[in-house]
């Protein structure tokens, strides 16, 4: 089989593993039976609307008790007939997205104890969800993470800081339910698969605190708008802690991981005769020495046969940062910048394949999953008078790639299980 089309089958095997329609189904047993009273649907996430569609699809009772309302990112709706589905932006927050969160908090205020808020969410619901605490503004919320985005923080840090500058996310949303039951129903996207990391935990308590924001604020040398500096000054800035009374009818229950779409590309692996030898579904970092590492373990593979003999496939994911140097910033992403530096540390290693691409189809801003490099990519670009160095030195991988034709290109895959690397030795 041509490498590059079965690097293409596993990671599209990652993502039919984490498709709403398979994972979601399997929670819904005896919610209809056990809600005397209103069941509402709120939620948020790129894969939002498509997890509200599958629940409408496989609701073991009347579908017509359900509503509420989803949000998702532009062109990641999905047909519904009971629950409101609202696009918005993303990576960074717009007006949209603002009044979508205002309504769900509204709509979480008017349960009681007999409802069930019946709460979907998955990767990108941070920034779908820009309710900014009193006093600040959403172009503060925009201000704030665009400086995230650019800083080098990891996701745990920086919704660390979400939750601490927001009127819904760390554990607000379920507060407001009380004292309904909230059951949320999650799709991870983090590192760790901690629920309070995916889309900054609006229904879970989160054990951080201010001092904690503070500190990632300092570290990363982050400037806040004052409004925001004045908003984590202030009492309320304390999200939602572990033992809150409000939150004592909450529960999470992750219905996808990273870890399992590993695994299921794993088998699609050994079903063609390739071995896989799974990393990690956590590795975080840089995304150019992430991937110079995994580079230097393929490169390992293939001359000395650990950590795994030839042929097989090294699979990782994770979430890999960029930090933008001021005044840089090209068309790039971290799956392109990771797999950019691989390419130059592979130097046409005989032999070696890789893909690296984020499982929600959109790398970075562009829309585009990733891409996909091989022993010959260093001296097509040459041929084309392509500088890889250059590249990556103005974080410009998607148009490298783009020239090369080997973009990863899936369309929105409505679904997000973080970022998906397989490296192939042959």
């Amino acid at each position: 089989m041509d490498p590059r089309t079965l690097l293409r089958q596993l990671f599209d095997a990652a993502i039919a593993s984490a498709q709403p329609a398979r994972a979601l189904a399997p929670h819904l047993a005896g919610l209809a039976e056990s809600t005397r009273g209103r069941i509402r649907v709120l939620g948020a996430g790129k894969a939002a609307a498509a997890m509200a569609q599958a629940l409408e699809q496989a609701w073991p009772g009347d579908p017509a008790r359900l509503g509420g309302l989803v949000v998702t990112r532009y062109g990641y709706g999905a047909a519904c007939r009971h629950i409101e589905v609202v696009e918005a932006a993303h990576p960074v927050p717009d007006a949209a997205g603002q009044q979508a969160a205002a309504q769900l908090m509204a709509e979480a205020r008017a349960l009681g104890r007999d409802d069930l808020a019946l709460v979907l969410i998955s990767g990108g619901g941070s920034a779908l969800l820009p309710l900014p605490p009193d006093g600040a503004t959403l172009a503060d919320l925009q201000t704030l993470n665009r400086a995230l985005l650019a800083s080098g923080a990891t996701i745990r840090e920086m919704n660390t800081v979400r939750r601490h500058l927001s009127a819904i996310q760390g554990g607000r949303l379920a507060a407001a339910a009380h004292p309904a039951r909230v059951l949320t129903l999650a799709l991870s996207d983090v590192p760790g698969d901690d629920p309070v990391d995916i889309a900054s935990g609006p229904t879970v308590a989160d054990p951080s605190t201010v001092a904690d924001a503070q500190a990632v604020i300092d570290r990363h040398r982050i400037t806040l708008p004052p409004a925001l500096a004045a908003a984590l000054q202030r009492p309320e800035a304390e999200s939602a802690k572990p033992g809150d009374p409000r939150l004592a009818r909450a529960e999470c229950r992750l219905i996808a991981t990273p870890g399992q779409a590993l695994q299921a590309a794993a088998a699609v692996a050994r079903a063609a005769g390739i071995t896989p030898l799974i990393l990690g579904d956590a590795l975080e970092g840089e995304a150019r020495e992430v991937g110079t590492v995994l580079a230097g373990i393929a490169r390992h593979a293939a001359r000395q046969g650990q950590p795994a003999t030839r042929p097989c496939v090294l699979l990782s994911g994770g979430e890999t940062t960029v930090t933008l140097a001021q005044g840089l910033g090209g068309r790039g992403g971290r799956n392109v910048e990771c797999l950019l530096a691989s390419a130059m540390a592979l130097q046409g290693e005989t032999g070696v394949w890789a893909l690296a691409g984020d499982t929600d189809g959109v790398d970075g801003a562009e829309e585009v999953a990733g891409a996909v490099i091989g022993p010959d990519t260093l001296d097509r670009a040459a041929a084309l008078g392509l500088s890889a160095r250059q590249a990556l030195d103005r974080h410009d991988a998607h148009a490298f790639f783009e020239q090369l034709g080997d973009q990863v290109i899936t369309g929105p895959t409505r679904t997000n299980v973080n970022d998906f690397r397989a490296f192939l030795v042959l």
